[in-house]
Parts: structure tokens; C-alpha cells; sequence
């Protein structure tokens, strides 16, 4: 089919039918809150809207030729993976990353109910509707439009809407099932689109993420005999401030950072201390600093945790020699055949990941872009997007973009714009139209 033509076959988004489909999915955005063990979501709720719209366009009931498949792995938290099939085999292209699942969201701390959607003029409101059930409704309308106007494409499009996106704490629900079980492998041989970004910009890097915690042990005594203590707090902050200072040496800003457009280099900072509590007049025994690595994709993970764990070790063969905070502040107290002590742990680290800037799905991305949009520059962050890295690493051609807004992600008040889902679908048939050429 000529390019031109797929775009007006496939046409504008119909507004009325995607805010009745979105109002649907927001309106079970309390049952997909995913924050094990307490809330666990229920992603065939959003399964059942979606196939409501597509199955009268499918093979299951011959109204169509959507092939749907709806692959579960835990019971009520489906996956649902829907084919509009192309003359040419091998030919394909894949929307991917949709997720079901939402972040929580306190009623009480919104200004408008996060449960249910309300339209404020342009404003899409509930919790959702950036991430990423605004990206269900929006891939659902298309699949339902290619089913519909049943367009004689080269390609197969496929979509691929998963379960457990923001939290990886319960294994083997979303994509990484999918994958494990081959189920997406045909995918390799064309652009994988991640939907699951923002602002309406080709996302071409995101940051790996090491969690770390930095435990300091003391000796507890009464803060108007300090002589006789070991401060942990004070030798967790004149350790923490010297790993910094390591780190930022052995990880300095990477050359490929500029290329990217990554807003930050690699960081390590400390973002939350705990300490057992006790008096004002005591110096306790011992503290806990926690915080995170971001780490550009240029660099690896397992370096750099190797690297954190020698510094910890130098450092504690060397307590003596480590800044002390006034005439009686020490971390060795020698009569006692004491010392202080650094240990650091690490929760599950991810990797980062930097997009195939000469790739095919690269240049239909951006060119889709500048004609929807009126404008491209792609951009890079160092939040974390989990499973795409896994996906690259096992051969797919991962590109990632977006429609709702990064300053509403995970953020109290989330909204979506109807005019960025309107471009960003104008994207989505500029990408399948060019891939025809």
C-alpha cells in the first residue's frame, strides 16, 4: 500500500471513542495499583476494555483480521498481544510496553479523584493517564482502526500490552515471561516501539540503577563524654563524602553523554539515613545512609558495584586516617581495641540503556515525529526504564516515546493532553506508513 495512503485509510484519532475507553481504564486504575504485598494488580480488568473494543475486529469472532492472543501467567494478571497480519513475511513492527499496572496514588493528597477520570478542557485527569493507561486506550484505538479499515500492509504491526510494569518485586507476570517463553521473538526482525516515555519525543537513553546502603557502626555513649564514643554519624558523613569524591573520579562525565542530549552524567547521592533512636545526649551506635546510582549506559553496573566495594574495603583498612570532626572526634578507640566499621549491601541493580542512533526505527521515529509533532530532539534521562535493556541485549531493535507528561509521571494530579495523544496517534500511522516504503 503507498505510504499516503495508509495514513488516510488509518486517519485522525476519533477523541470520542478513545476518552470512552480511557474513562473506562481510569475507572480501574484502583484495582491495577501495583505495590506488593499489599496491593496487587488485577491487569485483566484493563485486559477486558481492551478486548471489548477488538474483538468484534478479530479472527475469535470474524469480524476482523486482529489476531488476539491473551497470555497469562498469575491468575486475573493477563498479557494480551494483538497481530494485524501483513502480505509480506518477516516484514513486521511492533508498539510494545503498554503496561496495566499504575503507581499508587492517596486520594486524599489529590485535588480531583485519581480513580476516576475528569476532563478539565484539554486536561485528561486520573491516576493513569500519563503512565500508561492513556498508551492502552492509545494503541488499542489504532489496532482497532487497522482491524477496522483492514489496510493491504506490508508489515504485520503487532501490540503488545503487558502486565507489571512498576514494580518487579513478583516475577514472571509481564514482558520478561513473554520473552522467556518466545512469544515475542518474531519481533526481532523489526523496530520495537516502547510506549512508555513522555513529552512526545524519541527517549534515545535511559540510566542503569544501583540501590545502595551504607551502614556505619560506632560506639554508643553519652554525648558530654564524646572521647569515650566512636560517632557513627560523623564517620558515616566524612565516608560517604570520600566514596563520592572516588566515584565521580572513576565515573567522570562519558563523551557519548553529549551525543545522547543525557541531562545529568552518572550520580551516587545519598537520598534517606535511619538510626535506631535514642536521646539527644546520646551518641548512638550505629546509622544507615541509603541512596542510589544512576548510571549512564555507557558505563556497567557490575563495575561500578565492584569499584563501591573496594572503596568500602580501603576505607575501612584505613579508619584512622579518615577526617575526624573536632579535638575529640575519633573512629579508632585503641584502649579498647575498638574500631568503627563500613559495611555496604546493594538491592537488585538494572542497567541502562542507550537507543541504535543508525537503526531503521530510529529514523522513522524521528521523521514521524518532526511531521506529527512540527519539531524532534530526542532526548536522554537517567530514570530508569526496566525491561528494555533485557529486550535490547536480546536482540530487538528497542526505541522508546511517548504521549503523556514526564512533569505528571508518578505525580500527585496526573494528567494527560487529548492534543498530545492526537499526535502522538498521527505518529504511530507515520511510523507504519513509512515502513511500507
Amino acid at each position: 500500500m503507498v505510504a499516503s495512503a495508509v495514513k488516510e485509510n488509518l486517519g485522525d484519532l476519533n477523541k470520542d471513542s478513545f476518552i470512552t475507553l480511557l474513562t473506562k481504564l481510569i475507572g480501574e486504575s484502583k484495582y491495577v495499583q501495583n505495590n506488593p504485598p499489599d496491593l496487587i494488580p488485577e491487569e485483566d480488568r484493563i485486559v477486558r476494555h481492551v478486548l471489548d473494543s477488538l474483538l468484534p475486529y478479530s479472527t475469535a469472532t470474524g469480524g476482523g483480521p486482529l489476531v488476539v492472543n491473551h497470555v497469562t501467567y498469575k491468575p486475573n494478571r493477563g498479557n494480551l498481544i494483538v497481530e494485524f497480519p501483513g502480505t509480506e513475511p518477516g516484514k513486521i513492527m511492533s508498539f510494545v510496553g503498554m503496561h496495566m499496572d499504575v503507581v499508587t496514588a492517596n486520594p486524599a493528597e489529590w485535588d480531583f479523584d485519581p480513580f476516576s477520570m475528569s476532563i478539565d478542557g484539554d486536561k485528561l485527569r486520573g491516576r493513569g493517564t500519563t503512565d500508561c493507561l492513556g498508551h492502552v486506550a492509545l494503541v488499542t484505538e489504532l489496532m482497532k482502526n487497522l482491524g477496522r479499515t483492514k489496510p493491504k500492509l506490508k508489515s504485520t504491526v503487532v501490540a503488545v500490552f503487558i502486565a507489571s510494569e512498576e514494580n518487579s518485586s513478583i516475577p514472571g507476570v509481564g514482558v520478561d515471561a513473554l520473552v522467556k517463553d518466545r512469544l515475542l521473538d518474531k519481533l526481532k526482525n523489526g523496530p520495537l516501539f516502547w510506549i512508555d516515555t513522555a513529552d512526545k519525543q524519541p527517549c534515545i537513553g535511559t540510566g542503569g540503577m544501583i540501590p545502595w546502603k551504607l551502614h556505619v557502626t560506632g560506639k554508643l555513649f553519652h554525648s558530654g563524654l564524646a572521647h569515650k564514643a566512636i560517632n557513627p554519624f560523623e564517620l558515616a558523613m566524612e565516608t560517604l563524602k570520600e566514596i563520592q569524591t572516588r566515584f565521580y573520579k572513576d565515573f567522570p562525565p562519558h563523551s557519548k553523554e553529549e551525543i545522547y542530549g543525557f541531562a545529568t552524567p552518572s550520580t551516587m547521592k545519598p537520598t534517606q539515613w535511619n538510626y535506631p533512636g535514642g536521646g539527644i545526649n546520646q551518641i548512638p551506635l550505629d546509622c544507615t545512609i541509603s541512596g542510589d546510582v544512576r548510571l549512564t549506559p555507557f558505563y556497567n553496573v557490575s563495575d561500578v558495584i565492584k569499584k563501591l566495594n573496594e572503596y568500602v574495603e580501603d576505607l575501612n583498612k584505613n579508619i584512622d586516617k579518615i577526617p575526624t570532626r573536632g579535638p575529640v572526634s575519633k573512629y579508632v578507640l585503641p584502649d579498647e581495641n575498638l574500631r568503627g566499621r563500613i559495611e555496604i549491601s546493594f538491592d537488585e541493580a538494572s542497567s541502562g540503556v542507550a537507543c541504535n542512533l543508525e537503526s531503521r526505527g530510529f529514523h522513522v521515529l524521528c521523521q514521524a515525529t518532526k511531521d506529527a509533532v512540527g519539531h524532534v530532539k530526542p532526548y536522554s534521562i537517567t530514570g530508569t526504564l526496566p525491561l528494555i535493556r533485557e529486550l535490547q541485549d536480546e536482540g530487538f531493535d528497542v526505541q522508546t516515546a511517548g504521549y503523556g507528561l514526564m512533569a505528571t509521571y508518578h505525580a500527585k494530579n496526573e494528567y494527560c493532553l487529548l492534543s498530545d495523544m492526537c499526535q502522538g496517534y498521527k505518529v504511530f500511522t507515520g511510523i507504519i506508513s513509512q515502513l511500507e516504503e
